[in-house]
């Protein structure tokens, strides 16, 4: 779940929401995870994905930060669209699934946006009753339901009638689940906040691979290198944050592992992130660089 910045809109034309859709499923062939329900209102989104791998922070920071880069060069704006961090819950889908993917359809009737969740455009609901949806993993949800369509519209409408918030059974603000559930994961995340195996090596891969592609599209529309970026501390400095600007909205990568590529500390790096926003919104010659660097390579 993630909400905008300031409640502000991040939707206001059709083409937002597919273009969202669209990086959920270029995250999917990235990152592989399974998308069992999707809502997008106006000013937020829900999520119920099931990850293959410790990653959902890479996941996470690759849609929104690619959809907020999409968003601000559309509008010609800048700066962060969505509140902080994103919220997350770990979900034992053999209880909840059923329980999540019915108050996630039922978003827009609660809003009183509609009725019928049917109504709505923007979320998998008419996927669960047949239509085609590509977005959604149908078979593995297929798997988990133990319902047919009607049965689940049924279920649906009932929750209307007799609402039910499952988030209010979370445990400690992260886990929802059975008793043993619980006790599980506890050790689990015990292990993976220790681990240093936490991030795949197929992850780290891509995010290093697209990070490639950014530094030959940034070094090849300066005319310059990547050593020259990284030793340049004067005027050159703005193709520097250019570099780091794209590098935190189109891959997975953190601060430190951005900062090891151009030469930068850890608070560096996100202080020139920050910089480099506030030039865009001065030097529009700035935003047009950055437009055309995006456009010569695949987001």
């Amino acid at each position: 779940m993630s909400r905008s910045d300031d409640l502000k809109k991040i939707y206001t034309r059709p083409g937002d929401y597919v273009k969202f859709l669209e990086y959920i499923v270029k995250a999917k062939e990235r990152y592989q995870f399974y998308l069992y329900a999707y809502c997008l209102m106006t000013n937020h989104f829900h999520l119920l994905l099931e990850t293959r791998l410790p990653n959902i922070s890479r996941i996470m920071h690759y849609v929104k930060g690619s959809y907020t880069t999409y968003y601000n060069i559309r509008h010609r704006r800048y700066g962060h669209l969505f509140q902080g961090r994103f919220k997350s819950i770990v979900v034992d889908k053999d209880s909840y699934l059923l329980e999540l993917s019915r108050y996630i359809h039922l978003n827009p009737v609660r809003a009183g946006i509609v009725k019928d969740p049917m109504e709505y455009t923007w979320s998998s609901y008419a996927g669960y009753l047949g239509k085609k949806d590509a977005y959604l993993d149908s078979d593995e949800i297929k798997r988990y339901l133990g319902i047919g369509r009607r049965e689940y519209q049924l279920f649906a409408l009932e929750g209307i009638r007799n609402p039910k918030d499952p988030l209010s059974e979370v445990y400690a603000g992260i886990l929802l689940g059975s008793v043993a559930f619980i006790k599980g994961k506890l050790k689990d995340l015990k292990v993976q906040i220790t681990s240093e195996e936490v991030v795949n090596k197929k992850a780290l891969s891509d995010d290093h691979e697209r990070a490639g592609e950014i530094i030959r599209a940034v070094t090849v529309h300066y005319h310059t290198t990547l050593e020259v970026l990284q030793n340049s501390k004067s005027r050159p400095m703005r193709r520097k944050q250019v570099l780091i600007y794209l590098l935190r909205s189109y891959t997975g990568l953190t601060n430190q592992e951005i900062g090891d590529i151009v030469g930068m500390s850890y608070p560096a790096v996100s202080k020139a992130g920050l910089m480099i926003e506030g030039l865009m919104k001065e030097d529009k010659s700035v935003q047009r660089s950055i437009n055309t660097i995006v456009s010569s390579f695949q987001v």
